[in-house]
């Protein structure tokens, strides 16, 4: 038979094996305090038939066995708590309140006993309470027996323990409803988060575990599952988006793409360029679709990154050295167009973060700045520490620029300016620099250039700012 879930609860387990360590706990303390009373009981009562017996080998010695016979009388008559027992020397009983020594194996010297007498209550019932005594031999041979009941001091024991039995039932009764209202407590909280559990496997992305802001351990985790559900709900909705902006932005592409390949292949109908050239028109608009979506995707990507709140694969490494990387690749095909290229770069730039990425990135504005730079103009990269300590890649041209107007439109994808349509392109460059440095927690900056002179300007620079390395 299957237990209620409230008993196979973690809490209702744990109380049970509590309240079996306290039982066990309080059994052995019960056990002790028993033994010790037990004890302590016999040595009093020890030391008082030794103080009688004194007493009455005393009378004896003084004036002989029948002034101790009529001690003993006289004691026994005015209700003492001791027994005696007078004998001659056979072991015939002379007098006392005994028929008969409890020592039946009696030799020289004082041998003590405990044993068992019958005796009654104030009430007549038939008691059977221990006494503890000793027997000696007296001068003249006869042979004196002296005991105390321990009746009294068990009557203790047995309330003691009785109350002592009766204290822990209560404790074991109290601990186990305790036990089972904690369960039960738990039983509901751990219900509600499981509610959430059950209904986010269903789909319902929107459910929330409840907060108490009691600050306990179910607190905890209530808030950890809901921070662990926003950043979930996050990355569907960034995988959704992204999903939308992907169909959204190579439609534009796609119809491109068509126009062309009809053009080609009625080029192709007409005589006016041959099959082999219509195929390499498809090849190219094929490339430059794959192209888009690669960038498209990356965009993405980052984009779900960022808002995860985390930079995707993050290295250490020094910002001069991608920046003189990035300027050893960009130096010869800025001097084959004819521009004047330079490059300023402080050392000791650290900083944490996605390497191609951010290769990407600095690689899409120094090839902009390079295509839309007429020659004769020049080009400078550069990479320093603001005085803020953040890391800054800035590129400056002396190319047309861009209006102020527009500065925050060129980041948007597809977006291209009227002076751009010559060059080729798909305008996601300044998109892909946008979302590297939203993932990385940066910024662009887009500011005019050195201004117009000698035919050239007012031209533009792009600076790219990042967080440096904690540990920098």
């Amino acid at each position: 038979m299957r237990l209620p879930s409230i008993l196979r609860r973690t809490p209702f387990r744990l109380t049970l094996l509590f309240l079996a360590l306290f039982a066990a706990a309080a059994s052995a303390i019960l056990g002790y305090v028993y033994v010790a009373s037990a004890s302590e009981a016999r040595a009093r009562a020890e030391t008082a038939v030794r103080s009688e017996l004194e007493s009455l080998t005393g009378i004896y010695k003084e004036r002989g066995v029948d002034a101790l016979n009529r001690a003993l009388v006289d004691r026994a008559l005015n209700d003492s708590p001791y027994l005696y027992l007078l004998m001659d020397a056979e072991g015939s009983v002379i007098t006392g309140s005994l028929n008969a020594s409890p020592i039946s194996d009696y030799a020289e010297g004082e041998q003590w006993i405990t044993y068992p007498y019958t005796d009654t209550d104030p009430e007549g019932r038939v008691t059977r309470p221990q006494a503890r005594g000793v027997q000696v031999r007296l001068a003249s041979g006869e042979m004196l027996f002296v005991a105390r009941s321990m009746g009294d001091t068990e009557a203790y024991l047995a309330r003691l323990t009785q109350a002592l039995w009766a204290a822990m039932g209560i404790v074991l009764l109290l601990g186990l409803a305790g036990g089972l209202l904690v369960s039960r407590d738990l039983e509901r909280s751990m219900g509600r988060l499981n509610k959430v559990v059950t209904a986010v496997q269903e789909g319902d992305l929107k459910a929330r575990a409840p907060v108490r802001n009691s600050g306990d351990e179910l607190d905890e985790l209530g808030l950890g599952l809901n921070v662990m559900l926003d950043r979930l709900e996050g990355s569907m909705a960034s995988i959704r988006h992204a999903g939308d902006a992907i169909a959204h932005d190579l439609r534009s592409p796609l119809t491109r793409m068509r126009a062309k390949l009809e053009v080609a292949l009625i080029d192709a109908e007409a005589g006016r360029i041959d099959g082999v050239d219509a195929l390499q028109v498809a090849l190219d608009e094929a490339d430059t679709l794959l192209k888009t979506f690669n960038t498209v995707l990356a965009i993405a990507r980052l984009q779900a990154a960022a808002g995860a709140g985390r930079t995707p694969d993050p290295t250490l490494f020094d910002a001069a050295d991608l920046a003189a990387d990035m300027a050893e690749l960009y130096e010869p095909a800025s001097e084959d167009k004819g521009l004047e290229f330079s490059a300023e770069i402080e050392r000791g730039l650290m900083i944490e973060a996605n390497r191609p990425f951010l290769a990407q990135a600095l690689a899409n504005i120094i090839d902009n700045a390079i295509k839309y730079t007429p020659t004769g103009g020049a080009v400078m990269l550069r990479a320093r520490r603001r005085s803020s300590g953040e890391i800054e890649f800035s590129v400056t041209d002396t190319g047309p620029g861009v209006p102020e107007g527009d500065r925050g439109r060129v980041i948007e994808r597809f977006v291209r300016l009227d002076n751009s349509r010559t060059e080729p392109g798909s305008g996601l460059g300044l998109s892909l620099v946008g979302a590297v440095m939203e993932a990385h927690g940066g910024r662009i900056q887009l500011d005019e250039g050195p201004g117009a002179y000698g035919g050239f300007g007012p031209g533009l620079r792009v600076a790219l700012v990042l967080p440096p390395a904690a540990n920098a």
